[in-house]
């Protein structure tokens, strides 16, 4: 497997869309729920006159079995991602899979407490097992996905196959419990990233991460190989595009510096992905995974803090440039905040939340994801709920108008990058960011 980035490889430059058009196809890998960093590239990809074509990750049944979409779930699920679906359960993870009468992963963390789970240990023998049936469910609900998504591609358009599968944590109460004392626990209820990482439960779950977020990539790649050979083979373009997140570089103290959210448990997954996509680029096939910046999602919201680093932006718009359209910013965000609190105090705030020689720390690129400690955890969700209580409302943060102009600054930055990639990895930093938005609204 090919080794690890040894520092970050920046998008080098903005680019046009100069392939994809009327008659190309998206292929969407992972289902569209709500909030997320790819309704941006779909609003591009269909702004360019693409057709969008979707899986499903099908649902559960009373019995916990997976099934397919009902007719009326796909009707709505076709009208919200506006292209046709396949039909078929692509639900990745082994976390609910178990030899006949057996017990699968979640029903072994349901069997441990707040108390117990770090000692608990599981027999990962049988974890094993449970993986083996989970990926040959996988990879051969696959293989009919792409039979029949085959059916649904031109014979002479062009193709890009978008995968957004991430996740992996067991539906298990005790975990989300767990996750709240690892993720936002101060004081007493502190918890070290590291006691989980090191336990049988962590293990677990990271194992469910890699099947998640990483290695469906990789059977995404191998199962439309007839695919991208056909297209290929009439004279198209195929391309494979995937989300990371590895840190990214915002403005501290009036300089452009890598930083990142710690703990990012799901790092070591994500690594692997970017791996997958080495040794496909490798291989000629045209795969780049795009580290982008963080933002707030329905999935991001256990990790207090993680929005912290979107407020620098605001800056970034000024720095390159934005003019008119960085002052209406501005405007709109300083009207979020309460009356007696301006937006250069928050942002100053901020600041010294990065400088700060605690948050320093942990940034060692090569070292990522590093453990948390009591002490940066009471700067990042302390920094974080004070910033929070500064607004008008706390369902309408600066950080969640931010995000929407991340989502479609990514959107149009990989859209245009794919026609011509430059990498297998590459960041997506506020520079870029800031650019692509001022670009697109001046």
């Amino acid at each position: 497997m090919t080794t690890q980035t040894p520092q970050p490889v920046a998008l080098p430059e903005i680019q046009e869309n100069t392939l994809y058009g009327k008659g190309d196809t998206l292929v969407l890998f992972g289902e569209l729920f709500g909030r997320g960093y790819v309704s941006g590239l779909l609003d591009a990809a269909k702004a360019a006159g693409m057709t969008i074509v979707g899986i499903t990750v099908g649902r559960r049944d009373e019995n916990n079995d997976l099934r397919a979409l009902t007719e009326e779930e796909l009707a709505q699920a076709e009208e919200f991602l506006g292209g046709k679906i396949v039909n078929v359960p692509l639900m990745a993870g082994f976390d609910l899979d178990a030899p006949e009468g057996g017990k699968n992963p979640t029903d072994m963390v349901n069997e441990m407490t707040i108390d117990s789970w770090q000692e608990h240990k599981l027999d990962m023998d049988h974890i094993e097992a449970c993986r083996e049936i989970g990926v040959t469910r996988f990879t051969t609900a696959l293989k009919e996905a792409m039979a029949q998504l085959d059916a649904l591609i031109p014979a002479d358009g062009n193709v890009l196959f978008t995968h957004t599968m991430a996740g992996g944590i067991p539906r298990a109460k005790v975990f989300m419990a767990i996750a709240n004392r690892i993720y936002k626990g101060r004081g007493a209820r502190y918890q070290p990233s590291q006691s989980l990482v090191d336990s049988d439960l962590g293990k677990l779950i990271l194992k469910n991460f890699d099947e998640v977020t990483a290695n469906t990539f990789g059977h995404l790649i191998e199962a439309s190989s007839a695919i991208r050979a056909r297209v290929e083979g009439a004279g198209g373009q195929v391309r494979y595009v995937a989300y990371g997140y590895h840190g990214t570089e915002v403005l501290i103290d009036g300089e452009y510096a890598w930083q990142t959210y710690t703990n990012y448990t799901q790092g070591y997954a994500k690594m692997n992905l970017e791996n997958i996509a080495k040794d496909a680029w490798e291989k000629g096939i045209k795969a780049t995974v795009f580290n982008c910046p963080e933002i707030r999602t329905n999935s991001s919201d256990v990790f207090a803090g993680i929005e912290l680093s979107l407020v620098p932006l605001l800056a970034a718009f000024r720095k390159e440039g934005g003019g008119a359209w960085a002052e209406e910013q501005w405007v709109k965000c300083q009207e979020l905040l309460n009356d007696d609190v301006t937006l250069e105090s928050v942002l100053q705030q901020v600041n010294d939340y990065q400088t700060d020689p605690i948050m320093q720390s942990f940034t060692n690129f090569p070292a990522w994801p590093m453990p948390n400690t009591a002490e940066q955890v009471e700067k990042t969700v302390g920094t974080s709920q004070e910033i929070m209580q500064l607004h008008k409302n706390r369902k309408v943060l600066v950080s969640d108008l931010l995000s929407q102009h991340v989502v479609s600054a990514t959107g149009e930055l990989i859209f245009g990058e794919v026609s011509d990639p430059s990498g297998p990895t590459l960041w997506l930093n506020h520079d870029m960011v800031a650019r692509r938005l001022i670009k697109s609204n001046g």
